[in-house]
């Protein structure tokens, strides 16, 4: 199979959404890009350059009034949508630029690269119809998702959300609709309480939520295993026309806000994963765009790691810190029972 072609979507911009001593900030970015700069990795991949999106973009997935009071707080200098949502002057500007370079990158992959990476902020899974919270402004993979079906017509969307949260927003947005499968592993109980087996859709969308919530301190063995057990029967059944990743990197061991065990090797066997889904439905069409993730080492490794699988760049990537010892738990296998048990009657999962 010829090398994979990868777009990496970046834009100094992205830095101007100030959010003071917090655990979403810029530095995260910067750490990322120092990292792609420093191991040459960034000479490798073609670079994406992000359009804003527009209102009417912003309002397939939120509703009017909801994005003119986020405009309107950043006008007024600063602002909180909850406890941990914080707006400053360019927020606004900064998250439509955000959800356009999910849309960019769908508009590269479909027309020409392989796979894409956005490397944006703020994040977007937690953000509901009506209301941003958990860090998330706006729903960044589900305007992407409503885009792509509209803008190029596709009519199957797979979303894959690995981030140590369940994506509540992303969840809710598409419960009822059949065209977009959204699957969700997640640490639970855990913020922000959303994301049980047993939510699977309603109406013309039942069985297309599927949730694996996992308990603390699962690492590579047993998130490679629910993919294998769960998501890839699924989504072969499925066949998207398109893979987007809600990619929170912070089920890694280092992570301050997560407690899962995930190492850097991890996300690029989750990534590869994901790939050969795509490989094998929809011309490789995969877009990753960034959620969460928080240690300013850990992070870069990961989307280093992940974009290594991507683009099959051939680096060996090592980690400068010790990796936990892992095994798969009786817990996982338990949880997966459990899964294929809520599902059974919607996919062929035994």
């Amino acid at each position: 199979m010829p090398m994979s072609r990868t777009g990496v979507v970046y834009h100094d911009d992205y830095l101007k959404h100030e959010t003071g001593e917090h655990p979403e900030q810029k530095e995260r970015l910067i750490a990322i890009m120092k990292l792609l700069k420093e191991t040459g990795a960034l000479k490798k991949l073609t670079r994406i350059a992000p359009k804003k999106a527009t209102t009417e973009q912003i309002g397939y997935v939120h509703d009017a009034s909801y994005i003119e009071n986020v405009r309107g707080l950043c006008q007024s200098g600063r602002g909180m949508l909850d406890s941990d949502t914080i707006l400053s002057q360019d927020s606004y500007e900064v998250a439509l630029l955000a959800s356009g370079g999910v849309m960019s990158a769908v508009d590269v992959v479909i027309d020409d690269l392989n796979n894409a990476f956005a490397l944006i902020r703020p994040p977007g899974h937690h953000a509901e119809a009506s209301q941003g919270m958990g860090f998330c402004i706006f729903n960044n993979v589900a305007i992407a998702a409503r885009y792509a079906q509209r803008q190029h017509k596709l009519k199957r969307i797979l979303i894959v959300d690995w981030d140590v949260h369940h994506g509540n927003g992303t969840q809710h947005i598409f419960y009822d609709d059949a065209s977009v499968l959204y699957f969700s592993i997640h640490q639970s109980p855990f913020y922000p309480g959303t994301g049980k087996t047993d939510e699977i859709g309603t109406g013309d969308g039942k069985g297309f939520t599927v949730n694996v919530p996992l308990p603390r301190g699962m690492g590579d063995a047993g998130y490679t295993y629910v993919f294998n057990e769960i998501l890839i029967p699924i989504a072969l059944e499925f066949r998207p026309e398109l893979v987007l990743i809600s990619a929170g990197q912070d089920a890694h061991f280092a992570d301050p806000i997560g407690g899962m065990n995930v190492t850097a090797k991890g996300f690029d066997q989750l990534a590869g994963i994901v790939k050969s889904i795509a490989n094998s439905t929809c011309e490789g069409r995969i877009v990753a765009a960034l959620e969460g993730g928080y240690d300013l080492t850990a992070l870069p490794y990961s989307v280093l790691s992940i974009l290594n699988s991507f683009g099959d760049l051939g680096m060996d990537i090592k980690e400068p810190m010790a990796t936990p010892k892992d095994e798969l738990s009786g817990q996982v296998r338990e949880r997966v029972k459990e899964v294929k048990e809520a599902q059974k009657e919607c996919w062929p999962i035994s």
